[in-house]
């Protein structure tokens, strides 16, 4: 496997790449799906937590994984987060050959205020991913009173050329209400965007791969244990959208 972090234009932004080894033994993985992983964090950080353990599932299944490290604080101002999840977006597809990528095939991944994100570049984006999966995403303007800056809607952009989207998040979440996967969904919904959506009854906040591995406390690795099932979920989900080979 290849790994690199290349430098983006805004200040402290980056990608990292995750890219699998060739072989002839393994015809099927000259030309991958991709899966561009955008962190949460309330626009304050990058949640190491929802970085590389993510990219790590989408690894073993096969896929190049690109891990962005977007504007932060008082960076993090609209567009200036859209414009590196554009430029990363692009720089994929742009370098798709040499990269084993196959550039119709590239699905975006964000939690939390990374979900925000997520969903941000697939209604607006001047590059867009072919599908979106949002954990526990932040998609209404109004939850931007907690995080860094003020938010644009997502829900209210959503367009015809809105890619499929699948969905995830907990009823209990006290931070991110589920409403914003719910009013999300509609916009989709009101506009043909096919998508599927999984709301489990437990689990706090942030539980990224519901593995105990990422967790600090006990109490989570407990807690969110049944959440982990949104993996294999979503990776099914994304063979029957793009077809289990590139």
């Amino acid at each position: 496997m290849k790994t690199f972090t290349l430098d983006l234009t805004n200040e402290n932004v980056t990608l990292t790449a995750y890219l699998p080894d060739t072989s002839p033994e393994m015809p099927n993985m000259d030309s991958r799906r991709a899966i561009l992983v955008i962190p949460g964090g309330g626009y304050h950080f990058c949640s190491d937590r929802e970085a590389e353990p993510i990219a790590l599932k989408f690894l073993a299944k096969g896929y190049a994984a690109f891990i962005l490290r977007y504007s932060l604080n008082e960076n993090s101002e609209f567009p200036k987060p859209l414009n590196d999840a554009e430029e990363a977006l692009a720089l994929i597809r742009k370098n798709a050959g040499e990269w084993g990528v196959n550039p119709r095939k590239i699905a975006a991944i964000g939690f939390s205020a990374g979900g925000h994100l997520t969903a941000m570049l697939s209604v607006a984006g001047k590059e867009r991913p072919n599908a979106q999966i949002l954990g526990y995403a932040c998609t209404l303007e109004k939850i931007g009173k907690i995080l860094a800056k003020p938010i644009p809607g997502a829900d209210v952009l959503v367009d015809d050329k809105t890619p499929p989207a699948f969905i995830f998040a907990s009823a209990e979440d006290n931070v991110v209400p589920i409403e914003n996967s719910l009013k999300y969904a509609e916009a989709l919904d009101s506009k043909d965007i096919p998508f599927e959506m999984h709301i489990f009854q437990k689990g706090y906040h942030g539980f990224s791969t519901a593995e105990e591995y990422v967790y600090a406390e006990d109490e989570h690795r407990a807690y969110n244990a049944d959440c982990a099932v949104w993996v294999p979920l979503c990776l099914r989900w994304l063979d029957n959208l793009f077809g289990k080979y590139a």
